[in-house]
């Protein structure tokens, strides 16, 4: 039965692996095209370095975990993507979601958490899912983004400032609590080395000068946190934070200059050396945290894919993307790698730098792996609160408060809301409850406003009827609010005046009927007087249709149709003896 329902919607079809790259090909692809996207893999991939590691730091794993994903799932995703354009790898959105997982299953956990996303997007793409991403509306994305910022930049605040903190704790009130009391432990050396970070991140643009500010800043951060350390003070760095144990036994600090090895996610012993039972138990609490990377990954990647579309005039295929992030996200976990999605930032600055193909990401990846093996000592001396600074100013750009400004300038009070509600229940839940509470209370602001617009207004009769009421009826009669109108509609026929013996509904403003508003329509009819008729005329389509379908409820025979309010007055007339005048 399933076999024929996926040959029945072309469910393989509707996804192709490679498009991106083939479109990038149809259109031809020249050598001073290849030349552009070295260019831009080259300029994204310095950026995706630091970014890569302060992104695994904050997700509670040693930092050459961020880099393993930016190399395996960014040449995976670009390859076999649906954009042309997005750079994949980790990004900023997920840390809400990977540091809890880890801080309780350990590395083992969260690498299996990201082999089950893959596994959801990949069963997204082959349901076409990939549309419906479209339909959540901008005040929860918008409200839900924020929160993450606002937790991202909480958290950074610990190696920011170098504060003696053993272990954060899972609420975010709490978290708040345990960072302020922390703060007389503060490190000004540490501090001093973010706030270079941040003032060269947040300056550097001003020299209008072609390298991205991430290198120059992680640089000149890296010599002041030499200098400090040759004075005497104590700075922490990646080379004095982690350490790693490879395959044949040896350690080292830092980062391990090899190729990323070949790995069983569910095989890797935590710190005390002990393996997770990995049992049905197990898989099912890991899920809630599973499907939420899958749906986060899904709306950043498409969110993601949307703006570069705007950005380059191109039109992505949203399920082969979400089929390729779920290719990346089951293969990266087997070489250590973390979840991964399109990062909007270094995707635009990839589209700004004269990118052309899928082939500057793999270029980003290829460089990444380079980093690893050839620099992977001088990377060790990154300073902890440099890759602080570094997620910082992304929480900046994700709390986005221009757009939050302008939101709340030009929308009404509905919108408003939901944002606010997004914000924070992220910020203080999750995001998946976050999501689900946004778009529902969107869903019901939405009904709502749409059944205020469901209205009757009187038209005035013809002298030559006096026992006859017109009314014209706007907007859509759905469950929202057909009952209600027919409600009024009731009082109106029978509390009046005089007596009323036929009552005309113009309906050329009723764009849709559902069931809903036969069942509110048919019970008018129910309460109709016995001597009253009813008429509607100028019926569209759609309302007309779900009429027909409904033909052989009693109440619907009872209904006199007209092509138009001048036909139905005229059948008035016919039935009352009343002559017709041409």
């Amino acid at each position: 039965m399933l076999k024929k329902w996926f040959l029945s919607k072309n469910v393989f079809l509707a996804v192709k692996p490679f498009s991106a790259l083939k479109d990038s090909f149809r259109a031809g692809y020249s050598s001073r095209y290849l030349v552009k996207d070295i260019i831009a893999g080259l300029t994204v991939g310095i950026i995706a370095i630091p970014l890569s590691m302060a992104l695994a730091i904050a997700s509670g794993v040693p930092p050459q975990h961020g880099l393993y994903t930016a190399i395996i799932a960014g040449m995976i995703i670009a390859l076999t993507g649906g954009s042309r354009f997005n750079i994949s790898g980790p990004t900023a959105a997920f840390v809400v979601i990977l540091y809890p997982v880890t801080q309780q299953f350990g590395l083992s956990g969260l690498l299996m958490a990201t082999l089950l996303s893959g596994i959801i997007l990949v069963l997204m793409a082959l349901f076409r899912l990939g549309r419906l991403i479209e339909y959540i509306p901008l005040p929860v994305t918008l409200g839900f983004t924020s929160g993450i910022g606002i937790v991202i930049a909480t958290l950074q605040i610990k190696d920011f400032l170098g504060l003696s903190i053993e272990k954060m704790p899972s609420h975010y009130l709490e978290k708040v609590q345990v960072i302020l009391t922390a703060l007389p432990s503060i490190s000004w050396a540490d501090t001093a080395v973010g706030i270079i970070t941040l003032i060269v991140l947040t300056q550097w643009h001003k020299l209008r000068l072609p390298i991205p500010g991430h290198l120059p800043a992680v640089i000149i951060a890296t010599l002041l946190s030499l200098g400090l350390t040759h004075f005497g003070f104590s700075v922490a760095t990646i080379g004095t934070q982690f350490q790693y144990t490879l395959s044949d036994g040896s350690t080292g600090f830092g980062i391990p200059n090899v190729l990323p090895e070949f790995v069983l996610p569910w095989n890797i012993p935590d710190l005390h050396g002990n393996v997770i039972d990995w049992n049905f138990d197990t898989i099912q609490r890991l899920l809630p945290a599973a499907f939420s990377m899958a749906v986060l990954g899904a709306i950043e990647s498409l969110l993601c894919a949307v703006v570069l579309d705007n950005m380059t005039d191109t039109k992505h295929h949203s399920n082969n993307e979400l089929l390729a992030q779920g290719l990346g996200n089951i293969a990266s976990p087997f070489f250590g790698g973390i979840t991964a999605t399109a990062a909007i930032a270094r995707s635009a600055v990839n589209v700004k730098s004269g990118a052309v193909s899928p082939l500057s990401g793999v270029v980003h990846a290829l460089l990444v792996l380079l980093a690893l093996l050839f620099f992977a000592p001088a990377l060790s001396y990154l300073p902890l609160s440099s890759m602080a600074a570094l997620l910082l100013v992304v929480a900046w750009h994700m709390a986005d408060l221009t757009q939050i400004i302008q939101l709340i300038r030009r929308s009404g009070r509905n919108e408003i809301t939901v944002l606010l509600v997004c914000l924070v229940l992220t910020v203080l839940f999750d995001m998946v409850i976050a999501i689900s509470v946004g778009v529902l209370l969107a869903s019901l602001l939405f009904i709502r406003t749409i059944a205020e617009m469901t209205k009757s207004i009187s038209i005035a009769v013809p002298e030559d009827l006096d026992d006859v009421l017109i009314y014209r009826i706007s907007g859509p009669l759905f469950f929202a609010a057909a009952d209600n109108l027919f409600a009024d509609l009731h009082d109106k026929t029978v509390h009046t005046d005089h007596e009323i013996k036929h009552i005309v509904l113009q309906c050329d403003a009723v764009t849709v009927l559902d069931t809903g508003g036969i069942h509110a329509l048919t019970r008018f009819v129910q309460h109709m007087l016995p001597h009253q008729q009813l008429y509607m005329c100028n019926m569209q389509f759609q309302p007309l249709r779900t009429i027909v379908k409904s033909g052989s409820l009693p109440e619907i025979k009872k209904i006199n149709f007209t092509a138009d309010l001048a036909e139905a007055l005229n059948k008035i007339r016919e039935f009352e003896g009343i002559e017709i005048k041409q």
